[in-house]
């Protein structure tokens, strides 16, 4: 689907949203935390159901390539990468008894059913939530009938019947729908939980911009702190956007909370991607590294902003620090190095960080950056505006890392970093929370890739980027603010010579000056009539 569009509904509510407010009507008295595996459980539900029912059709008809398949053989489904699902949890059955008390352990044995037919993808990993006494059993009901009553297919298209899709694709549009519900609600229920939300969800926005930067068309993608999943949805994406071909990647991650590996696995099944390589364990990435050997060509990450347990304590020693020890009480520098321990030779990594990883010189963060930027690692730092983050009002960046500046189609750009100030860029969505726009995601991008390709017409841009050489950042101590180097823009010439600006001004302080000296009098005389003086 083309970016900045989405689905319509009838009543010109985007799909996503019409589906919001019904499930959020019947969340009732359960909060959002817990909310979220029950909705996305169903949608997940739904959507491989509605896939299996489309094959089943064609082997039931057994026509063509078809001819004399049997439509209840799981290896039928397995060859085609459908999901089996068994009678019993199929939509139509399950929509069937919405009604009935017993709804919800109806549901979780469709769960336990699914997983165990589909073992080496789906173990463990599905909710068995429904039966619980807290969910009413008719609002769950509601829910399942809210669901299963969208066409998605007929969903999928604008109301003069023509697809919103511009080019063909090899997806089915349902998947590619339920997708985008899936991640809405993602969002959702990120906003909806504040803070909390921040665990399993980066906003679109700031991935978007990561993986436009980095072009991941082909090789190992690693989001050692993967959350729900966004940075290998959206290289999946960008592969398809660019008409590239989605077997050419491959994803690898790691998680240590056990309810969002879930929905991250839950997310790649619906768009196809394969999960096989996302770990969980609960030490983390830190402690228990779940992909010591993997050299990725791409680290795309948002890991914990300034996290203060992280086990530095027990990692003194770790030979993942090569450019210093990071301090006890902050692994942000240990993250960057972790990303770096995983990089290939020729790799590249992208990444959230907060500003204060920029400058600061606590627990010798300072001597680690120092390092990094004399090895030549640094290639990018993007300033980020505020609001962008649901979990945190602490301000943001992006750092972009290579270990092959000089490039062979690009541009040599070996001792220098482009600084990109993109602050101002953003519109809010609402009072609390900013968004970047395909414009905004597309300026941040073009300007790093310009700057990078050879025979490019690459250009400083005051107040919002500069290409800056190391010996300019050892005068400025290390410090990585952008601020510092791309300098304030120019004020747009309106025209108007500064003499009579000047002079405009001088007179209109003349005036102000004058009022408030009148004002002052105003005042001495009314607090004289109330027996004040001054």
């Amino acid at each position: 689907m083309p970016r900045g569009k989405t689905a319509k509904a009838k009543n010109n509510e985007t799909l996503e949203q019409k589906l919001w407010k019904a499930a959020d009507k019947l969340r009732k008295n359960i909060d959002a935390a817990e909310y979220k595996h029950i909705v996305l459980g169903l949608i997940f539900l739904k959507y491989i159901s509605d896939a299996f029912e489309q094959l089943h059709e064609k082997l039931e008809a057994g026509e063509g390539e078809y001819e004399g398949a049997d439509p209840e053989d799981p290896d039928e489904y397995k060859a085609e990468n459908v999901f089996f699902v068994p009678v019993e949890a199929r939509w139509s059955a399950l929509q069937a008894q919405a009604k009935q008390p017993d709804i919800g352990q109806k549901v979780d044995e469709a769960m336990e059913a699914i997983e165990g037919d589909n073992p080496k993808l789906l173990k463990g990993i599905l909710p068995k939530v429904y039966g619980q006494q807290k969910l009413d059993p008719t609002a769950l009901g509601g829910l399942i009938d809210m669901i299963g009553s969208v066409n998605l297919v007929q969903s999928a298209e604008d109301s003069d019947g023509q697809s919103e899709t511009e080019e063909p694709s090899s997806e089915p549009r349902q998947a590619d729908l339920l997708g985008q519900v899936y991640e809405y609600f993602l969002g959702q229920f990120a906003l909806a939980e504040g803070k909390k939300g921040g665990q399993f969800y980066t906003p679109e926005s700031v991935v978007r911009v990561l993986v436009e930067m980095l072009q991941p068309f082909e090789g190992r993608v690693f989001d050692p702190c993967c959350g729900s999943g966004g940075m290998f949805v959206q290289s999946e994406k960008f592969v398809s956007h660019h008409q590239g071909r989605l077997d050419d990647i491959s994803v690898y991650g790691q998680e240590s909370n056990e309810t969002t590996y879930k929905l991250c696995r839950m997310n790649l099944a619906i768009r196809g991607i394969d999960g096989s390589n996302i770990r969980w364990n609960s030490e983390g990435s830190f402690l228990k590294d779940a992909h010591k050997d993997l050299k990725a060509d791409f680290v795309i990450a948002n890991p914990p902003f300034n996290d203060s347990d992280w086990g530095g304590d027990l990692l003194r020693k770790d030979g993942r620090w090569q450019y210093g020890v990071p301090p006890k009480g902050n692994a942000n520098f240990g993250w960057v190095q972790h990303f770096l321990y995983h990089l290939a030779p020729t790799g590249a990594a992208g990444f959230v960080l907060s500003n204060g990883s920029l400058s600061s010189n606590t627990g010798g963060e300072g001597e680690i950056r120092k390092a990094l930027v004399e090895a030549d690692l640094v290639d990018c730092i993007v300033m980020l505006p505020t609001q962008l983050f649901y979990n945190t009002g602490i301000p943001a960046c992006l750092w972009f890392l290579s270990r092959y500046k000089n490039g062979n189609k690009n541009r040599n750009r070996k001792g220098e970093v482009l600084f990109i100030d993109a602050s101002e860029l953003g519109y809010m969505v609402n009072r609390r929370n900013r968004a970047f726009d395909d414009e905004d995601v597309q300026t941040i991008a073009d300007t790093y890739h310009q700057w990078k390709l050879k025979d490019s017409d690459y250009e400083d841009i005051k107040g919002f980027c500069k290409s800056a050489e190391l010996a300019d950042i050892e005068k400025h101590n290390f410090v990585l603010t952008p601020g510092r180097y791309v300098g304030i823009p120019d004020e747009v010439d309106d025209g108007v010579p500064f003499e009579e600006k000047m002079g405009a001004l001088t007179a209109e302080l003349a005036v102000q000056m004058k009022e408030a000296e009148e004002l002052d009098k105003e005042i001495k005389v009314q607090l004289a009539k109330v027996g004040f003086e001054l």
